[in-house]
């Protein structure tokens, strides 16, 4: 089984960023959403960011944003990957010429296959739990077997992933990645550095 890659979201601190990276996670996210608990203003970010060191895929997350607001963002923050969590569609994703990651919301109807397909330019998809409303860090689960087999793009698995089902998530579904958030917090936007361990070894595990 190959390597499951494991991203960190909503980080608000240095000192949090830098328990991600001595951990061992590929990535860390940045929420810029103001609606979130977890939400970082630009001068953090860019502590953080600069914190984190060359080798781990700092990851930006916005929810329909304006683009003149992203635009802002990467001026100032050094970004390796945008993440989309709201409507977005295919064409605002690219306008950036930046790797992209795009969010789906795992809403019953969803066309999962045609829905990855539509975003041809991205470097992965995020499939989430959907709640109405809440475009993110519900702290839910979905169906895993939704997930599916092949995929044109890589997948990231998210939504009520923790330390105790992360494992079982990955063996039930063959995956490029996970992403957690509050999985792995004391409160929102305050990580547990224990829990991020622990996730990242019982991710490991399963991964063989």
């Amino acid at each position: 089984m190959s390597k499951t890659r494991i991203k960190i979201c909503g980080i608000t601190s240095v000192e949090d960023a830098l328990a991600v990276v001595d951990a061992g996670a590929e990535a860390l996210g940045l929420v810029f959403y103001e609606a979130s608990p977890r939400a970082v203003s630009i001068s953090q970010a860019r502590q953080i960011a600069l914190a984190a060191g060359p080798f781990v895929v700092v990851t930006g997350l916005f929810v329909d944003a304006d683009p003149e607001f992203v635009n802002t963002v990467l001026n100032d923050v050094p970004l390796q990957l945008l993440q989309f969590h709201g409507n977005e569609s295919p064409a605002y994703c690219s306008l950036f010429h930046r790797p992209y990651m795009k969010a789906l919301r795992m809403r019953p109807e969803l066309d999962v296959v045609a829905s990855i397909e539509a975003y041809s330019d991205a470097s992965g998809i995020l499939l989430d739990a959907y709640r109405p409303g809440v475009p993110g860090g519900t702290g839910e689960t979905f169906e895993w077997k939704r997930v599916p087999e092949q995929s044109l793009k890589p997948i990231v698995l998210a939504g009520g992933l923790t330390p105790d089902n992360v494992g079982e998530a990955i063996r039930t579904v063959s995956v490029y990645g996970v992403d957690v958030s509050g999985g792995v917090e004391l409160s929102p936007g305050k990580k547990d550095h224990s829990k991020i361990m622990s996730f990242i070894n019982n991710a490991r595990l399963a991964a063989g």
